[in-house]
């Protein structure tokens, strides 16, 4: 008898599916088959049934939050079984110890964390039965069935499961020293909550709060531009004023000067360059690629978009979605030819076919075995469903996923483009740009979302004449840096913080080093969003005030570093290569611990705050902060307090006066001062920073109450 552990039951249930079976309580009896001669038992963990014991479990002393108590070092790690949890782990433990078990396959996600699941519910069970692992990348009856006829031995994995239990007793020792450090000396310092610290987050958050300083540090300058239109030959077109590369101009007073003297003038084509570009079919996506790409597409959070894939892979569509990689194997691309055959008949992507290349697997972009370690590419499956019966979540990502492997058939798209250098009055440089697509190749499987599109531009010649028919003065102001999506977070964690813009998202290194895993950076977005160091507005990430004020006080410590947890992420990999002990690793981050509690309550007394982050944290768990009289109420008599996110009347609970203001107003934190000279003379001074709804553009503009229509209300300057 064999038993099967798999790690959700919806998972044992797709095991099991392949076989005749009788289902019982926690678990499926499969009948004796041609693979499991004896018959089988599946059953499941549900998630992680085992948990990393709690301080006081090794040491009563340490349940309390003291300074005195750090650091919280345990002799030796333990895990003990989730409350909640322990009915499963009674029955797999009653399963494991049936005297006719000769075997216990694993049969877990795979990948580390799936690894870390099953060993630990084993080691709790205390069975020395033999074990085997189910290592598969997809869910299809015909990738079980291979499966579990080429097990792997249990020492295949055994330095995976090594990585998994190293991270996650790193994370802990640094999550409970940290967590408990920063929050006791900041309580000293007025801000009583809970700040909660960790090896792949905090450096995440600080990535954030740096983007958010620069955005609030910004100032904002004026600038001109000179555009002009012309007419050679009869044809027209614009162009815009440049010098020494440069086209701002600093003066309206220049600006208009520069547009007065080209009107009317002659026009001179002094140069016309074309140049063609070719651009490839996207590679095929890995998680983080699809997560960014979904996100800029459809506004999807990564962990919705991680939690729809894991529905698409365990309806056996799609392969592993956890994957690191963009290549497949040379077996894998064997069967391309098969399941686009089957994609070919669905109506949707009929249009598609026949394919410019009948298969790839020579192309070294996409199939190249030794890019391929745990996992391949995310692909579809040759098990092709009936897109009606998906949702439109799991639609819309598997048709992202389909049309990926359908243009990867496809050829090169080409693109001209074309720059016109026009004088006017042989003086006043002008630049026209434009483009046109000469080979449209993948693109017409993904179409390109283009935010401008360029002009097309006439057929002239260099040495063309022609005139000025009219030149115009354009005034704009510099901009802040953009705020993170959501998506691009997910790649800065990808690349351990090095900038990249939008276009370059297909670069993305595919190298271990990164701020978590492909499998948890969504979760740690999602715990920021829940710890209120973040918020999501309109698919941009805000840092707000309890964020600031812990990377301020972390300031250049080793934790907030997303270089330095990227090395720990390499060492992490090391160890699940064989190449690095687990031991050295654990000494090295309690070395770091014990610096990061001394040097941290040596530099506390010099932590320093502004007024904006004082005036903008909400107290949390220990004590609420006694509310401070603003002004009088715009709608009673009663006076205006701070109530945590939002200002309002202090009496509601008595009139239910509805007078309130948010402390953030358009991106911008509305600070006490402000609320003051608001309630006391009615409007505001001029402040800087709202941004724009949709547009990422920063404004000025003063607040006033309309007593009308009893709210708040932008006042801009007059223009001059």
């Amino acid at each position: 008898m064999k038993l099967i552990i798999a790690e959700k039951p919806d998972q044992g249930m797709t095991l099991a599916s392949i076989f005749k079976m009788k289902k019982h309580q926690g678990y499926i009896e499969i009948l004796p088959n041609d693979i499991f001669p004896q018959g089988a038992h599946v059953t499941w963990a549900i998630g992680h049934l085992c948990q990393l014991s709690a301080p006081e479990q090794y040491n009563k002393d340490w349940k309390k939050w003291s300074l005195d108590t750090l650091p919280i070092i345990p002799e030796q790690f333990q895990y003990e079984v989730t409350k909640d949890k322990a009915k499963q782990f009674n029955i797999i433990k009653q399963l494991a110890s049936n005297p006719k078990l000769t075997e216990i396959i694993h049969a877990g996600d795979a990948g580390r964390e799936g690894e870390l699941i099953i060993r630990n519910i084993l080691r709790l069970t205390g069975t020395v039965v033999p074990m085997k692992r189910l290592w598969i990348s997809s869910l299809t009856p015909k990738a079980i069935k291979e499966g579990f006829l080429a097990l792997l031995d249990e020492s295949d994995t055994r330095n995976l499961y090594y990585e998994a239990y190293t991270r996650a007793c790193a994370d802990w020792i640094v999550g409970m020293n940290a967590s408990r450090l920063y929050s006791l000396l900041l309580q000293q310092k007025g801000f009583s909550d809970v700040f909660s610290v960790g090896r792949v987050q905090t450096p995440t958050l600080a990535l954030i709060v740096k983007r958010e300083q620069e955005i609030q540090n910004f100032v904002s300058e004026p600038f001109w531009e000179v555009t002009a239109q012309f007419k050679v030959n009869g044809k027209k077109y614009t162009g815009k004023w440049e010098k020494d590369g440069e086209s701002r101009i600093k003066t309206k007073e220049l600006a208009e000067k520069i547009a007065a003297f080209c009107r009317d003038k002659d026009a001179h084509l002094e140069e016309v360059q074309a140049e063609k570009k070719e651009f490839l079919p996207p590679m095929l996506y890995n998680l983080s690629a699809l997560q960014a790409e979904a996100n800029r597409r459809f506004k999807f959070p990564p962990k919705k978009t991680l939690d729809v894939m894991q529905k698409l892979y365990q309806k056996g569509i799609v392969s592993y979605p956890r994957s690191d990689s963009r290549h497949v194997t040379e077996g894998e691309a064997e069967m391309f030819p098969e399941i686009l055959r089957k994609i070919e008949t669905k109506d949707e992507y009929k249009e598609f076919f026949p394919l410019p290349s009948s298969s790839i697997l020579k192309n070294k972009r996409y199939v190249n075995d030794k890019k391929v370690t745990d996992h391949y590419a995310i692909i579809p499956t040759e098990q092709v469903p009936d897109l009606v019966r998906l949702s439109s979540d799991e639609k819309i990502l598997y048709d992202l996923i389909v049309r990926s492997l359908i243009a990867a058939h496809y050829g090169k798209a080409v693109t001209e483009y074309t720059t016109i250098k026009t004088l006017a009055d042989g003086r006043a440089l002008f630049l026209s740009k434009g483009k046109v697509q000469l080979e449209e190749g993948w693109r017409k499987v993904i179409p390109q979302q283009e935010k401008e599109k360029e002009p097309i531009l006439p057929l002239l010649q260099a040495g063309d004449q022609g005139t000025v028919i009219k030149a115009d003065v354009k005034e704009s102001k510099t901009q802040p840096p953009k705020r993170y999506t959501e998506g691009q977070l997910i790649t800065l964690m990808k690349t351990a913080g090095k900038q990249i813009e939008d276009k370059e998202l297909e670069k993305v290194l595919m190298k271990t080093e990164g701020l978590g895993t492909e499998a948890t950076r969504a979760g740690i977005i999602t715990m920021l969003k829940e710890r209120k160091y973040i918020d999501i507005k309109k698919n941009l990430v805000y840092a707000n005030s309890k964020a600031k004020i812990l990377i301020e006080a972390i300031g250049t410590e080793i934790l907030a570093s997303p270089e330095m947890t990227a090395k720990w992420e390499q060492r992490l990999k090391d160890i699940s290569d064989g190449q690095a002990s687990p031991k050295q690793f654990m000494e090295q981050t309690n070395k770091m611990v014990g610096h990061l509690i001394s040097a941290s309550i040596e530099h506390a007394g010099k932590w320093t705050f502004s007024e904006e982050d004082k005036e903008g944290f909400t107290p949390g768990k220990f004590k609420q902060k006694r509310a401070a009289n603003l002004g009088k109420c715009m709608l009673c008599d009663g006076k205006v307090v701070d109530k945590g996110s939002f200002y309002g009347c202090s009496n509601y609970n008595k009139t239910k006066c509805t007078f309130t203001i948010s402390k953030s107003i358009m991106g911008r934190t509305m600070t006490q001062k402000l609320i003051k000279q608001l309630l006391k003379d009615g409007e505001t001074e001029l402040v800087e920073g709202f941004t724009s709804k949709g547009k990422d553009k920063t404004f000025s503009a003063k607040l006033t109450w309309d007593r009308q229509e009893n709210r708040v209300k932008f006042l801009f300057p007059q223009k001059t």
